[in-house]
C-alpha cells in the first residue's frame, strides 16, 4: 500500500560555474532545520563548507569533446533537506551538497555556465527527453529500468540501506519480508519507492500483513516521520542513513542493503556524456575527487573511472 506523497516545488536560478555559489529564489523550507510537511522543525545537521571546487580549470581535452558552440547547460536538481545530498547553507538560498560539489567541478573542467533549475526528485528524469533540462544532478542511481529511457556518467557509487530508531529490535535487513507489518519511509520518484513497490507481494507471499510504503518529496520530512513514530524505518541512500545517524540522536544505520552506481542524467543518445566522462575522469586524476569525498565524509562512494551507462550492479 502507498500513502499520499507530500509534494514540494522550488523556482529555478541561473548561475555561472565560476560564481562557486548555487543560489535558490524560494524560501529555503526544504533546508537544514525548515519545517517538515507537518510543519515540525527538522533537526538541524552540520553542513559542512570547505571550498573544495575554486581551484578547478578548465582542461582542453575534456572541453572539446562536447558538442560544438556549447557554452551553457540547463541542470535539474532536487533539494532534499539534508546532507551530503543537495541542501540549503544557513542563508537559506545557498545550495550546497556533494552533487553540487560534482556539478561545479565539472562545469569548471568544460568552461561552461549552468543554469540550474530545482525540481522535486520524481519530476527530474521524465523531463530529460522533452527538453526542459540538459541533465539531471541529484544522486540518481543507475538501474537497468532507468537505462532503457536514461543515459547515465558515473561519478560515485552509492546504492540503498536502512535506518531506524535504536529502540527498535531490527538490526539488519537482508530480506524486505522482514518490513512485513510495518510503515517504511522513504522518498518519493526514488529507487527505493520502487524497490518496495515492486517486492510488496513477498508479504501475501509469505501470509503476511504488507509493509505500508511512506513517500515524501523531502528527506527531512522522512526523518521526522521515523523520528515521530509515523514510520518505523527509513529506506535512503547509504550516504545519506550514514550522515543522518551520526548528525541525529536516537536512530541506528542499520546496513547496506543494495549497491549502485551514480551518475549525471541525461535524455538518451545524449551526445553529452563523452565530455561529462572526461570530466568526472579529470577529477579523479587531479585529486578534486578524493577533496570533495573527504568534505562529505564519503570516501567509501569513490569509483576508479567514471563510465557511461554501465549495468546495474547486482550485489
Amino acid at each position: 500500500m502507498r500513502t499520499s506523497t507530500y509534494r514540494h516545488f522550488i523556482p529555478f536560478v541561473t548561475i555561472t560555474s565560476a560564481a562557486l555559489l548555487l543560489t535558490a529564489c524560494g524560501s529555503g523550507t526544504g533546508g537544514p532545520g525548515g519545517p517538515d510537511a507537518a510543519g515540525v522543525a527538522a533537526e538541524k545537521a552540520e553542513v559542512p563548507t570547505t571550498d573544495v571546487v575554486s581551484a578547478v580549470r578548465k582542461d582542453d581535452a575534456a572541453a572539446k569533446l562536447l558538442p560544438a558552440g556549447t557554452t551553457r547547460l540547463t541542470v535539474a536538481v532536487s533539494v532534499g533537506g539534508t546532507p551530503p545530498g543537495t541542501t540549503y547553507l544557513d542563508d537559506g538560498k545557498t545550495l550546497t551538497g556533494q552533487d553540487v560539489d560534482f556539478t561545479k567541478a565539472v562545469a569548471r573542467v568544460l568552461g561552461i555556465e549552468l543554469k540550474v533549475e530545482q525540481a522535486s526528485f520524481e519530476a527530474i528524469l521524465p523531463a530529460l527527453d522533452s527538453g526542459k533540462y540538459d541533465f539531471g544532478a541529484s544522486n540518481f542511481g543507475v538501474t537497468d529500468e532507468r537505462r532503457k529511457t536514461i543515459d547515465f556518467v558515473t561519478y560515485v557509487n552509492d546504492g540503498q540501506g536502512f535506518a531506524t530508531r535504536k529502540d527498535s529490535k531490527l538490526a539488519k535487513v537482508t530480506d524486505l519480508r522482514q518490513l512485513c507489518g510495518l510503515n517504511v519511509a522513504t522518498s518519493a520518484g526514488t529507487t527505493f519507492e520502487a524497490t518496495l513497490e515492486q517486492n510488496e507481494h513477498v508479504c501475501a507471499d509469505a501470509g503476511e500483513k504488507a509493509y505500508k510504503v511512506q513517500t515524501y518529496a523531502e528527506s527531512s520530512a522522512v526523518w521526522s516521520s521515523l523520528q515521530q513514530g509515523r514510520s518505523d524505518v527509513v529506506m535512503s541512500t547509504i550516504n545519506g542513513l550514514r550522515y543522518a545517524v551520526a548528525h541525529q540522536q536516537g536512530l541506528k544505520f542499520l546496513n547496506e542493503y543494495h549497491r549502485l552506481d551514480v551518475g549525471f542524467a541525461f535524455k538518451k543518445g545524449t551526445d553529452l556524456a563523452p565530455a561529462f566522462q572526461a570530466a568526472v575522469n579529470k577529477l579523479l586524476s587531479d585529486g578534486t575527487y578524493d577533496r570533495i569525498l573527504r568534505k562529505w565524509g564519503t570516501a567509501g562512494s569513490a569509483i576508479e573511472k567514471s563510465r557511461i551507462s554501465p549495468p546495474e550492479l547486482k550485489n
